[in-house]
């Protein structure tokens, strides 16, 4: 699975080509999300003309994400450190390099930071997700 999830990683960052994007898109003082590619895809989701997102995460020691959710579904990839993460309430599960993670359309991604007081958590994330989808992260609302 891991070495799937890698190869199909690398192939979409190939096909895509990389352009880098740096901004703010959530988390305490924002995580460094760089967009590595964009690309139309021929599978569609829910009938619906799709794109896959690939973006490369980076949190600093201690950082925590907002909660959010996607509008398709997500894979991951820990490239470096250790990430803490959990979806829809279930247990967190500590993640190291190499682990692999999936988030379905819509859950509550509810936990989500580098619990290393030392070491950052850098991962790549795959996001399937409609073609007019204005945002791949989408914040939760406060209650």
């Amino acid at each position: 699975m891991r070495r799937t999830l890698l190869a199909i990683t690398m192939c979409a960052l190939a096909a895509g080509g990389m352009s880098p994007a740096r901004h703010d898109e959530h988390g305490k003082g924002g995580a460094h999300v760089k967009v590595l590619s964009r690309r139309d895809i021929t599978e569609k989701l829910d009938g619906k003309k799709a794109k896959a997102t690939a973006v490369e995460v980076t949190l600093a020691p201690g950082q925590v994400e907002a909660p959010h959710r996607h509008p398709g579904p997500a894979f991951g990839y820990v490239l470096e450190g250790e990430y803490e993460w959990a979806v829809d309430g279930n247990r967190p599960r500590v993640l190291k390099v190499g682990d692999t993670f999936y988030e379905p359309t819509g859950c509550l991604h509810g936990v989500g930071r580098s619990p290393g007081k030392k070491s950052k958590a850098r991962f790549i994330a795959i996001v399937l997700h409609p073609e007019g989808a204005k945002d791949v992260v989408i914040p939760e609302k406060k209650k």
